[in-house]
C-alpha cells in the first residue's frame, strides 16, 4: 500500500502518515515499509529505560428484599430472563463510587501470557452486572498480607469491555519486589481481592477529537486500549487513532492481538508502531527507544486540528516524552519531545 510512496521526502511521508491511506491495507504487516524508514530514527536521539519504575500502572450477594403476593403468569412472561444491553432493562453497575466502599471480587481464572504478564479474570457479584466504570477510569486494588501493617493500594484499569456483564479482565505484569503484581500473580482461581472505584480519568464522549494519538511504554498501554476500545465499538465515533507503543522485547507486548484487530478492521482510522529496545532478528518495526525524529514522522502535527495525545508508562518515558506528573490529580507542567515539537500542554494527558 505504501510502495509508490516510499521514495518521497520525509515531509511529505509525515503527511500522508497523519492522513492515513485511503484504500485497505494488503496482506501482512501494515507498516512493514515505513518501519524501515522511522527504524533508523528511532535508534539514534534521547532515550528512556521502558523497564525503570515500579508496577503501576467488589459487594455482596443480596437476595431478594422483595415480598408479597405471586406473580400472575402474565407478569411472569414481562420479567426479563437477564438485564443489560438488547433487554431494555439496564444492567446494574457493580462500581457506584462515593462511599461505596471496597467490594470483594472472586478471581474466577488466572491466563499466563508471556514469561512475566497474566490474565487475571475476576467475577462480579452478580451475574448480569456490569462494572460501570466510565471511559477513562481504573480501580484500586487493595491487599494486605498476615505480615504487613498497612495494606498495598494500586490502581489498574481493566482490559475487559465496560458494558460486559458478569466480570472484569486484567492484564498485569509482576515486578520484582512489587507486593500487588507479586501477589495478584501468585493468587489461585477461588480467591478474593478488593476493589475499589472509579477512579476517573480523562473523561471520553464520541467524536470530542479528530484524532488521537497514544504513546505508550509497558503497562502504560491498558488505559489507551480502553480508549481505544470505546471509539470503535461505538459506531458514531469517527475518531482518528495512532498508537506508539514501546517495549523492551517482543514478548513484553501487551494487548497485540486486540490492536492488529483493530487495524485491520478500521485501516482508514487506526494504525499502530511498536519499537523494541531489543527487537529479536529480522524485526521489521522500530527498533532501539521512542524518539523525537519518530513522534515527528508518526503523530498528528500540533496545528493538525482538533488533536490530543495520551501518555502513559514507566517514569523514564513521562521524563523523555512530556514531563512526570505533579500529582495524581495534577498533570503538571509539559515539557519532553512533546514540548520541543511544539505541542502544547492541553493537547496532552498523561494517564
Amino acid at each position: 500500500m505504501l510502495t509508490s510512496r516510499v521514495f518521497r521526502p520525509a515531509q511529505q511521508l509525515s503527511s500522508h502518515i497523519r492522513r492515513y491511506a485511503t484504500e485497505p491495507p494488503k496482506s501482512g504487516s501494515n507498516n512493514t515499509l515505513l518501519y524501515g524508514l522511522v527504524g533508523a530514527g528511532a535508534l539514534g536521539g534521547g532515550y528512556y529505560y521502558l523497564n525503570s519504575g515500579t508496577a503501576g500502572q467488589h459487594g455482596t450477594q443480596h437476595e431478594s428484599g422483595a415480598h408479597g403476593q405471586p406473580a400472575s403468569k402474565n407478569e411472569e412472561k414481562n420479567i426479563p430472563a437477564k438485564a443489560g444491553p438488547g433487554t431494555g432493562v439496564a444492567a446494574s453497575k457493580c462500581f457506584t463510587g462515593g462511599d461505596q466502599g471496597f467490594i470483594s471480587l472472586l478471581l474466577e481464572s488466572s491466563e499466563s501470557v508471556s514469561h512475566n504478564t497474566k490474565k487475571l479474570r475476576f467475577k462480579l457479584n452478580e451475574e448480569d452486572s456490569v462494572s460501570g466504570l466510565p471511559v477513562a477510569s481504573a480501580l484500586l486494588t487493595k491487599y494486605k498480607g498476615p505480615e504487613m501493617e498497612k495494606p498495598v493500594i494500586r490502581p489498574y484499569t481493566p482490559v475487559s469491555d465496560e458494558d460486559e456483564p458478569g466480570y472484569l479482565d486484567f492484564v498485569v505484569k509482576v515486578y520484582p519486589n512489587g507486593p500487588m503484581s507479586e501477589h495478584l500473580h501468585a493468587m489461585k482461581p477461588g480467591q478474593r481481592l478488593d476493589f475499589k472505584g472509579p477512579i476517573p480519568k480523562y473523561p471520553w464522549t464520541a467524536n470530542k477529537h479528530e484524532h488521537v494519538a497514544f504513546i505508550a511504554g509497558g503497562t502504560g498501554i491498558t488505559p489507551m486500549y480502553q480508549v481505544a476500545r470505546a471509539i470503535f465499538k461505538n459506531p458514531e465515533d469517527k475518531t482518528k487513532v495512532t498508537l506508539v507503543f514501546g517495549n523492551v522485547k517482543e514478548e513484553d507486548i501487551l494487548l497485540k492481538k486486540e490492536f492488529e484487530e483493530l487495524e485491520q478492521k478500521f485501516p482508514q482510522r487506526f494504525r499502530a508502531f511498536y519499537v523494541l529496545d531489543n527487537p529479536p532478528e529480522g524485526w521489521q518495526q522500530g527498533k532501539g527507544f521512542i524518539t523525537k525524529d519518530l513522534l515527528k514522522t508518526t503523530l498528528p502535527g500540533p496545528k493538525d486540528g482538533n488533536i490530543k495525545l495520551f501518555v502513559c508508562g514507566p517514569p523514564g518515558l513521562y521524563k523523555a516524552i512530556s514531563g512526570p506528573k505533579k500529582s495524581p490529580g495534577e498533570q503538571g507542567e509539559l515539557s519532553g519531545v512533546l514540548a520541543e515539537l511544539g505541542y502544547t500542554q492541553d493537547q496532552v494527558y498523561k494517564f
